[in-house]
């Protein structure tokens, strides 16, 4: 029998983390003055291996799990990752693999994630001025890089590409009608997030929020919109565009919360398992692993752990809840 936890939500997403490392220094995840040159990062030993990870996914699927995505950090950045998506790949009863990205090195891999069985591409993409990317990504790596990369994803057969824009006040909330255009002209999905309070590192205000009935009404007066029906523990409110020019997707996270529908897990890449984006503290497999514990020990504790699982953060989102200990997003992937 699949788990419910304590709100009756099933577990049928995982999102795995497979390094903590990462080529930008975005401001809202992993800012330069805390993830700086003396940053202790994972050593490879810390890591999860590829044949780990697999027989986890295979663990997670007999509990319910039908989508996987790989995550950061960068995934791009672990070596050798066109392997673990093949393997992951082959996993009986999965049904969907997935990868988010900053996107600068999928020239170079691109064709060989998709051959290995990858099936959707998800990159991240906060502004279309190369003085804005470099001020918010803060690396010297150019923004001509990103759109390089979604070239190659496109050639290789990805599409259509997700685009995932974080929005924020007085930051880029004024290429709102920029990003949409350029994801219409060219075929890609964009999804505009609100800023969100992860980790305890980024500086987060409500009064950087831009919230997403805001956005749906720039939207809406410049190209009317229709809403696509939402299916279950989708985070996107999705929204059809009446001209035919494809979808557009709004993450309300802090102003419309989902938690009720949340119907995923996340596996950091030393191996925790945290069950809200949220957390301060997650279960640890890869000790369990290491010790020798068989498929059905695994099992038993994932579903008890899950059964007993009661998160609802952004429901209960209040000022007394800014002061709590949070994962770092850059160890879960968002």
């Amino acid at each position: 029998m699949e788990p419910l936890d304590t709100l009756g939500r099933p577990l049928k997403a995982l999102r795995i983390s497979v390094t903590d490392r990462c080529n930008f220094r975005c401001r809202y995840c992993m800012p330069r003055e805390v993830f700086g040159p003396d940053y202790a990062y994972l050593s490879r030993s810390a890591l999860l291996s590829f044949e780990e990870l697999t027989r986890l996914v295979r663990i997670f699927v007999g509990l319910g799990v039908a989508k996987v995505r790989l995550t950061g950090g960068e995934p791009l950045l672990r070596q050798e990752l066109p392997v673990l998506v093949r393997m992951v790949a082959a996993v009986p009863g999965l049904e969907d693999l997935a990868l988010t990205t900053n996107g600068v090195l999928l020239p170079g891999l691109a064709p060989a994630l998709r051959a290995a069985g990858l099936k959707r591409l998800t990159v991240s993409l906060d502004t279309l001025r190369p003085d804005r990317f470099h001020t918010l990504s803060d690396t010297d790596l150019p923004l001509s890089k990103v759109l390089e990369g979604l070239e190659a994803a496109r050639a290789a057969g990805f599409g259509p590409i997700k685009l995932n824009c974080v929005l924020q006040r007085g930051v880029n909330d004024d290429e709102i009608l920029d990003m949409a255009a350029f994801a219409r002209e060219q075929g890609h999905t964009l999804r505009f997030i609100e800023f969100m309070d992860v980790g305890t590192t980024n500086g987060w205000q409500l009064a950087s929020v831009v919230p997403a009935a805001e956005v749906h009404g720039i939207l809406q007066a410049r190209w009317p919109l229709e809403p696509i029906p939402g299916a279950p523990g989708r985070v996107a409110r999705g929204w059809r565009y009446l001209d035919g020019r494809g979808e557009v997707g709004l993450i309300a996270s802090v102003t419309a919360p989902f938690c009720r529908d949340c119907d995923r897990a996340r596996l950091s890449a030393d191996g925790h398992l945290y069950t809200c984006l949220f957390a301060a503290t997650g279960l640890d497999l890869k000790g369990c692993l290491r010790a020798g514990h068989g498929d059905a020990d695994l099992r038993a504790l994932l579903a008890s752990h899950w059964g007993r699982r009661g998160d609802r953060y952004s429901e209960l989102r209040r000022d007394d809840t800014q002061g709590l200990p949070r994962i770092e997003m850059s160890h879960i992937g968002g």
